[in-house]
C-alpha cells in the first residue's frame, strides 16, 4: 500500500503540476474560454488511463487462460514497467527546468489553431503520466492477496498530489520540487528494483528462466511473515524471507548501479573562459 501511494503521489503531482501550468498561462493570457478544451483533454486521458489499467488486469484474469501465460504476461509487463520508471525519473530530473516553458509554447500554438488543438495538447500532457500509472500500478501489485487495498492507497496518492498542487497554484505555499522529486525518484527506483525481481520470479515460474529452486537465501526464520516490518519490506521493495538467486541477481544488477547513478550529483558544466582583448600592435617606427 506504500509503494502504490508513492506511485500515486509522484505520478499525481506530475500530472497536476502540468494542468496547473496549462490553467495558470490561459488565465494570465486571458483566455479563460479555452478551459473547457483543457479540462476535456484532461478527462478523456483520465479514462484511457483507467480503461488501460482495466484491460491488463481483464486481460491477465480472463482473456488468458492458462498459468504460464498469466505468468508471462506478468513477466513482461513488469519490464515493461522497470523501463517506464527508469525513463521517467530521468526524464524528469533533465526536464524539470524547461518543462513550463515548453507547455507554454505548445499551449501558445495550440491557441492559434482552435479548440480542437487546445483538448489535444491536454490530452497528449496528461495521457503518459496516466498510461504509466496504470502500467506501474498494476505491475507494484502482483502479488498482493487483496487489489483493494493497493487502490485505495493509489488514489489516496492522487488525491495528495492534487491537493498539494492547489495549495501551490492557489497559495503562497511553495515545496521543493527537486527536493521532492529526488527523493520520491530513489524510493520509486527501489521500489522499480521489486517490481523486476518480481518479473523475473514469474519468468522461472512460466519456465524461461530457470532456477526456480536455486535460493540465494533463506531468511524465512528470522522474518516473521506476519510482523508488521516484513510487509513493509515485501510490499514496499519486494524484499521476501527468501529469494532465487536469479531474482536476487537481478534486483541488485538494477537496483544499486542506478540509484548511484541517480543520487550522483549532476556535473555543472565549466564556466567558458573570456577571450582576452588582444593588445595593440605598437605602431610602427617612422
Amino acid at each position: 500500500m506504500l509503494a502504490t501511494y508513492l506511485i500515486g503521489l509522484r505520478e499525481g503531482l506530475e500530472a497536476t503540476l502540468v494542468v496547473s501550468i496549462l490553467i495558470a498561462f490561459l488565465v494570465k493570457a486571458q483566455r479563460k474560454d479555452r478551459l473547457v478544451q483543457v479540462w476535456a483533454g484532461v478527462g478523456l486521458a483520465v479514462a484511457l488511463s483507467v480503461f488501460f489499467g482495466w484491460l491488463l488486469t481483464y486481460t491477465s484474469t480472463t482473456l488468458l487462460q492458462k498459468g504460464e501465460h498469466r505468468e508471462l504476461f506478468e513477466a513482461v509487463t513488469s519490464v515493461l514497467a522497470v523501463c517506464f520508471v527508469t525513463w521517467m525519473i530521468f526524464w524528469m530530473r533533465q526536464a524539470a527546468r524547461s518543462i513550463a516553458g515548453e507547455l507554454r509554447s505548445k499551449l501558445q500554438d495550440a491557441l492559434a489553431v482552435g479548440s480542437l488543438a487546445v483538448a489535444v495538447m491536454a490530452f497528449l500532457a496528461v495521457v503518459r503520466e496516466g498510461l504509466e500509472t496504470s502500467l506501474i500500478f498494476y505491475s507494484a501489485v502482483q502479488g498482493a492477496s487483496s487489489n483493494t487495498g493497493p487502490l485505495l492507497s493509489l488514489l489516496a496518492g492522487i488525491a495528495s498530489a492534487v491537493v498539494i498542487g492547489w495549495l501551490m497554484f492557489a497559495t503562497a505555499v511553495r515545496i521543493n520540487l527537486s527536493v521532492f522529486f529526488t527523493w520520491t525518484g530513489a524510493l520509486l527506483i527501489l521500489v522499480a528494483a521489486g517490481i523486476l525481481k518480481y518479473g523475473v520470479h514469474d519468468f522461472q515460474e512460466g519456465n524461461v528462466l530457470p532456477g526456480l529452486n536455486s535460493l540465494a537465501y533463506d531468511v524465512s526464520g528470522v522474518l516473521n511473515p506476519d510482523a508488521w516490518y516484513t510487509a513493509l519490506l515485501t510490499g514496499m521493495f519486494n524484499i521476501t524471507p527468501t529469494a532465487s538467486v536469479l531474482e536476487t541477481i537481478a534486483w541488485a544488477a538494477y537496483g544499486i548501479p542506478v540509484l548511484a547513478v541517480f543520487l550522483w550529483p549532476a556535473r555543472k558544466a565549466a564556466p567558458v573562459p573570456a577571450r582576452e582583448t588582444p593588445a595593440p600592435a605598437p605602431a610602427p617606427q617612422q
